[in-house]
């Protein structure tokens, strides 16, 4: 049987960061609904402590939904864990997610502290956060380019305190694939109560790598993955939700989602209206040319059978069907294709002819649609 893999969507959170791209509380509550259609487990709503603006968001998102955990972030400060507890007090499944600085990097140069006393005000934070809620989860930052003899010890601590899930976060997008599957092994076998907790990946991608450190991170033994859609977030981005579900159903690695794929594009689209930040065309998954083919040797080969060139299908993630695009770099099998579509049927040598017209015609404009077909099939004609 397959292991489930816990969804931790925080696109109302860590994907609201972009510059420009805030959410109002109504929005926020918008997407909310339509994660809890998809399937995540926990939507991280906000940062209670930041603003009004996010304690309501986080308040008002914790009555619109019933079936996912509704998380809210704090530091490891009394002050935000209680901000975060109020702000949770009508949510159905809440969890406070506190947390501080790991790297020695940030324990020196952040919190001008010890690695005793992030220990004490990790442990610390934890025990107060249980005050209110069972479902705890302890983030420790920068968790890529701590030791890991002190991670180890800081994890085991936390679970000790009561956190339920520990999120070792790659925060600065650094860590190599491989050095992340060792990272988490050694964890998942030095932590002598790691059976007590949900390990969490939380990966950046300031150098493309958010995805595949998340799926090393599941394979060394991470149980939950935190992640946005569209891969929106902090600087270049958080791993992208829509890629994490598609890997694990396109690869069958003995895991499962509760996502409901056929949502993944439609709710795409919304996040990028709603945030006002377009998806980039060649973005995995949901860009709009995921399923779009114009190399002329792509199109004879997916004409002839689509998985020579795809390896999902489009209506998998919500998308209606591929497009072939006609540009100068396709080839007579795709011209003859779409143009069957619009009634057309040529023997070769008309084929040839009008491939070349064809050829001249997408030259100029770049791209050819089916008006400009139909004008040049009645220009042949008239010839």
């Amino acid at each position: 049987m397959s292991q489930k893999i816990y969804v931790f969507d925080t696109t109302l959170r860590d994907g609201e960061q972009v510059p420009g791209c805030q959410l109002t509380t109504d929005e926020k509550v918008m997407i909310a609904k339509q994660l809890e259609k998809l399937g995540v487990d926990i939507i991280e709503a906000g940062f209670p402590i930041s603003s009004p603006g996010d304690f309501k968001s986080v308040m008002e998102v914790s009555k619109a939904v019933t079936e996912p955990t509704v998380c809210a972030l704090s530091r490891a400060v009394k002050g935000d864990i209680e901000a975060a507890a109020e702000a949770l007090k009508f949510a159905k499944r809440p969890r406070i997610h506190t947390g501080i600085g790991a790297s020695d990097i940030h324990i020196k140069h952040k919190f001008n502290s010890t690695r005793e006393q992030i220990i004490e005000q990790a442990v610390s934070a934890v025990k107060h956060a249980k005050k209110f809620v069972e479902d705890v989860e302890f983030y420790a930052e920068d968790s890529g380019r701590a030791n890991l003899e002190f991670l180890a010890k800081l994890t085991d601590e936390v679970i000790k305190a009561g956190a339920t899930v520990v999120n070792l976060p790659d925060t600065t997008g650094y860590v190599l694939p491989n050095e992340m599957f060792e990272r988490i092994s050694y964890i998942m076998n030095n932590v002598p109560n790691i059976d007590k907790a949900i390990i969490s990946m939380h990966n950046h991608n300031d150098l493309g790598l958010a995805t595949a450190n998340t799926i090393a991170g599941i394979q060394a033994g991470a149980r939950q993955v935190e992640v946005t859609i569209n891969g929106i977030g902090e600087r270049a981005g958080n791993t992208s939700l829509e890629e994490i579900a598609m890997i694990l159903k396109v690869h069958k690695l003995g895991y499962h989602t509760n996502i409901e794929s056929t949502l993944l594009s439609p709710l795409s689209l919304l996040v990028s209206q709603t945030m006002r930040m377009p998806v980039q065309a060649n973005k995995a998954i949901v860009g709009r040319n995921a399923f779009a083919h114009s190399s002329g040797i792509h199109q004879d080969g997916f004409l002839k059978h689509t998985e020579n060139y795809e390896i999902m299908s489009p209506q998998e993630v919500g998308v209606d069907k591929s497009s072939i695009v006609l540009t100068a770099r396709s080839g007579r099998h795709a011209l003859k294709h779409r143009l069957e579509i619009l009634g057309f049927k040529l023997e070769k040598p008309e084929l040839d002819y009008i491939y070349n017209r064809f050829l001249d015609l997408a030259d100029r404009i770049k791209e050819v649609n089916d008006k400009d077909l139909v004008i040049l099939m009645k220009e042949a004609v008239s010839v």
